[in-house]
């Protein structure tokens, strides 16, 4: 008899501490297109120091935004939580750069900090609280012909391309 071994289910949500939940939201849904997702609003609205859930995707992957208070102090997730995005929403992203999104650096975030990790490209961001994200693309061949290419982008890279294709060759 053999037992079933259990398997984590998919993201749900991360836990994000912001020192204002509705500018927090305003943000989020402006810059990043995060909406509240309603079936989870008593959270937010009925009981004191509830969070507020938000979506990208209708649900499936969100943010729990959590004011930060004196019993909850404000502390920046840090480690990096990574979204993914279709090429179409990718692109639009990149050439919607510079927009009020800064980088982990500070500085603006431009299209120019696109980072290629072989298999998929990215954008390392920060929103106004220090908490950073990463959004990804895996249609690694459209982003280098449709952006990359067509616009002139010199990405960064985080290791040798002969590394990958070491590794590919192997």
């Amino acid at each position: 008899m053999s037992a079933t071994k259990f398997r984590m289910g998919r993201l749900d949500h991360v836990h994000i501490r912001v020192p204002n939940r509705a500018e927090a939201a305003r943000w989020y849904a402006e810059h990043l297109g995060f909406e509240p997702v309603e079936r989870f609003d008593f959270w937010a609205n009925g009981f004191e120091g509830g969070p507020l859930q938000m979506s990208a995707d209708g649900g499936r992957t969100m943010l729990a935004l959590f004011e930060a208070s004196e019993g909850h102090p404000m502390v920046r997730q840090t480690l990096g939580v990574a979204f993914s995005l279709d090429a179409d929403g990718f692109i639009a992203f990149a050439r919607s750069l510079p927009c009020g999104i800064a980088s982990p650096s500070g500085q603006p975030l431009a299209v120019d900090d696109i980072v290629d990790f072989d298999l998929c490209w990215a954008f390392n961001l920060v929103d106004p609280w220090g908490n950073q994200y990463e959004l990804n693309c895996y249609e690694y061949d459209r982003i280098k012909t449709e952006l990359i290419e067509a616009d002139g982008v010199a990405p960064e890279r985080y290791w040798p391309r002969e590394q990958y294709r070491d590794f590919r060759n192997r």
